[in-house]
């Protein structure tokens, strides 16, 4: 283990018939308003021709006609709008009927004297007179972006019609089957161990009983101990594809091991020597070719290996100054620069060649984290704090504060929740949109030595960390409680990592020198294999 020493009203324009203007047309702003009363009351639906000039307003009677449109609006103008629209989606399926019979003229007395008198989107009106010009069924049907007459172009138009409808009136398309699957999702939402692939619906649910995974799929059962390591072993972590682990042993020695998927077990591939000090942090690049290897507080070297098999070669030793201290390091998405710094104040951004690109200066680091966006990095300092630095722009900003140290953190692959592991105090969630703690979960023992927690499962809707009171501890994110406690190390529990692919595989590492594989228990052998190469 590593102890370490201690962030308003809404305008209307009017036009005949009290409908509501298209937003194109000449009156959309209320800017003008005509000559008299005859001129906006129009006979059968035919507006009136005889149409003065119009009268440009002065600001007081715009605000006054704005005031009325937000009044009319609220009593009842606006469902005149909605059956305005479900009229022109009734008569604009007439019409391309028409045109597909080959009835021009019945088409053309549609768009002439029911669909343009409507006044309302003109853009759309002005298209389907353009249709008249079509040679065929074929190209109607494609200009337009139609089904053609029948029972298929109909049901679509039913669905259009149907959202300015109340439920009262027609129902919504399949509504039994769209409640039984908000009931399975919510079930699956609830399903204290759902850590598998399979989608739950309606399909492959019974509605006979609620929704529950066995916890013997879940990944509480020791399938493997690994006793490479001859000294304690400190960090952990899977590739971004799953099919590597990497561990990192205050040894000096960094172990590759490959992933089964089908047995959900290791084989060790390679080890990689040549460090100087044990290797207290492993950072996969985000295409899985690439390792950083991080040692503890004292140290001012970084080790940056590529892992293209079968050339497992150190590509480079980083380093900038004997009196650095570079602990903690994070890559960016696209896998070809990365951050790295210390807590003595030292803060890199490096190429692919571990070439200095930019730094900061003063700034303490504990943990790193780069998010998607390719440019923000978190870091957690020595103040307590989580903060945003961008290399880019050099501006840099406070996200959160603890009022204890951060000895680790990790974000979730959405960007939005951080998983910290603060001394004296746990497990917290953040949620990092909102700037809030979201949840203090319980049980674990955490102290002043350096523990990394984890988001796994499916939705990264679990949480695992390690503990000083030699067990792993699991939760669900929506519970403090722990769901899951794992026994088997003998001593603190330094790292816990959840493969990113195969959400039934889990491995932990300790201070008693061993790693361990947790699985279902369908992968668990009756005596539990312990390897040693």
């Amino acid at each position: 283990m590593q102890q370490q020493t201690s962030n308003g009203g809404i305008s209307s324009g009017l036009q005949q018939n009290g409908s509501t203007a298209d937003s194109g047309g000449p009156h959309a702003n209320g800017n003008m308003i005509p000559e008299s009363d005859s001129d906006i009351n129009g006979v059968n639906g035919e507006t009136n021709q005889n149409l003065g000039p119009p009268k440009v307003m002065d600001k007081t009677n715009q605000d006054i006609v704005r005031l009325i449109g937000q009044h009319l609006k609220t009593v009842g103008l606006k469902y005149v709008s909605l059956n305005l629209e479900m009229k022109f989606l009734l008569l604009e399926q007439k019409y391309l009927e028409y045109l597909e019979e080959g009835l021009v003229l019945e088409a053309l007395h549609v768009l002439r004297n029911e669909l343009t008198p409507l006044g309302h989107n003109t853009g759309r009106v002005h298209q389907l007179s353009a249709f008249m010009m079509c040679s065929g069924r074929d190209e109607l049907q494609t200009r337009a972006g139609w089904d053609g007459k029948g029972a298929v172009s109909r049901a679509a138009l039913m669905d259009r019609l149907q959202k300015y409808l109340p439920p009262s009136i027609m129902l919504p398309p399949r509504r039994l089957h769209s409640l039984l699957c908000q009931a399975v999702e919510m079930q699956n939402q609830q399903c204290t161990y759902h850590v598998t692939h399979t989608q739950t619906s309606l399909e492959n649910v019974s509605l006979l009983v609620d929704h529950s995974c066995s916890k013997e799929q879940f990944p509480c059962h020791t399938i493997q101990v690994l006793n490479n390591h001859c000294d304690e072993v400190w960090y952990c972590k899977f590739s971004p594809d799953g099919r590597k682990l990497a561990t990192g042993s205050k040894d000096m020695t960094v172990i590759i091991w490959d992933v089964d998927p089908e047995t959900l077990r290791v084989t060790h591939r390679k080890t990689l020597e040549g460090h100087t000090y044990g290797v207290a942090l492993i950072a996969w690049s985000p295409d899985s070719s690439l390792l950083i290897a991080c040692g503890p507080e004292d140290c001012p070297e970084l080790w940056l290996w590529s892992i293209d098999p079968p050339d497992y070669e150190l590509r480079a030793t980083v380093t900038q100054s004997t009196d650095d201290s570079l602990t903690a390091c994070a890559w960016y998405p696209d896998s070809r620069k990365f951050v790295a710094g210390g807590l003595r104040g030292q803060f890199y951004q490096f190429d692919i060649e571990g070439n200095v690109s930019e730094s900061w200066e003063g700034v303490r680091v504990k943990c790193l984290w780069c998010k998607n966006d390719g440019k923000t990095v978190l870091a957690a300092d020595s103040h307590h704090r989580i903060r945003g630095y961008n290399f880019d722009e050099l501006c840099d900003f406070t996200i959160l504060q603890e009022d204890h140290p951060l000895m680790s953190f990790s974000v979730n692959k959405a960007d939005r929740l951080a998983l910290l592991n603060v001394a004296n105090q746990g497990v917290h969630l953040w949620d990092l949109q909102d700037r809030c703690l979201v949840r203090r979960f319980q049980g674990v023992t955490q102290g002043h030595f350096t523990i990394h927690s984890c988001f796994g499962g499916v939705n990264q809707d679990f949480i695992a960390s390690g503990s000083e009171d030699t067990k792993v501890y699991v939760w669900h994110i929506k519970r403090e409680l722990p769901i899951a406690i794992l026994t088997g190390h003998s001593r603190t529990v330094n790292c816990v990592s959840w493969n990113p692919v195969y959400h039934q595989m889990m491995a932990s590492v300790s201070d008693d020198c061993t790693v361990r594989i947790w699985g279902p228990r369908s992968s668990s052998p009756e005596k539990v294999d312990s390897d040693k190469t």
